[in-house]
């Protein structure tokens, strides 16, 4: 395993993760709820905790279905498969950029006060009511769905990248790539909850295409000089 190609893939893809679970869709509505059905700053950690399992595992399943994939490519293009993999990875993060610089939305939504509002979407909002509370199950079901429902699309690139580690390689990605959303989600809902809520992260979630987008590009270049320099070893 050339740990160098490696270390650069799963730094990238912890923080695109935990960058990308950072944005206030991902945990603001954990804050809403808890506050809603009086749960204890404990319990509402639990449910965040429980809920992102759902997140993780759709996201890992569809990294591992495309790591199959990219496996049965690997078998019969094995020197050329590092090279599909970055571009991968490079043409994600130009997808990402260009839709930013177009203006057109990532996909979620903004949370306000119990419900998701839409960039673009004008309308007049009546004045903001408490989420009124419901029965624990049903609020549990609603951001369970939520999140289960909104993989990180920027993660799969780095699956199809992890390939040419093996199985071994692609579960320690997955590992990794979970654990930075479960810290992100569990760290933003707990600073939330301590008081801190004048933590604005507007700014993250305007950033968040752009950082990302760059971050996989340069991890796409990074990654096929490495193997550039992995199959041609003569020219150091």
């Amino acid at each position: 395993m050339d740990l160098a190609a490696f270390f650069t893939l799963a730094a990238t893809g912890l923080a695109v993760a935990f960058i990308h679970a950072a944005i206030p869709t991902h945990w603001l509505p954990f804050v809403v709820v808890a506050k809603a059905q009086g749960w204890s700053r404990g319990r509402a950690l639990l449910m965040v905790t429980l809920c992102s399992g759902g997140h993780m595992l759709v996201m890992t399943g569809l990294g591992v279905a495309l790591a199959w994939f990219g496996l049965q490519i690997d078998e019969h293009w094995a020197e050329f498969f590092p090279f599909l993999a970055g571009g991968a990875l490079i043409a994600m993060g130009a997808m990402i950029l260009f839709r930013h610089w177009k203006g057109w939305t990532h996909g979620h939504g903004e949370w306000i006060e119990g419900h998701c509002h839409h960039p673009g979407h004008d309308h007049d909002h009546e004045p903001v009511k408490p989420v009124a509370r419901t029965s624990d199950w049903a609020a549990v079901g609603g951001l369970f769905t939520m999140l289960t429902f909104s993989p990180c699309e920027g993660l799969l690139p780095v699956y199809l990248a992890g390939v040419q580690f093996g199985w071994g390689g692609v579960s320690l990605l997955s590992i990794i790539l979970a654990a930075g959303t479960w810290a992100a989600m569990l760290l933003f809902t707990w600073l939330t909850l301590l008081g801190v809520e004048r933590l604005r992260l507007k700014w993250l979630e305007k950033c968040e295409a752009p950082v990302l987008g760059t971050l996989l590009v340069l991890c796409g270049i990074a990654f096929m000089v490495a193997e550039h320099f992995h199959f041609h070893p003569h020219m150091h």
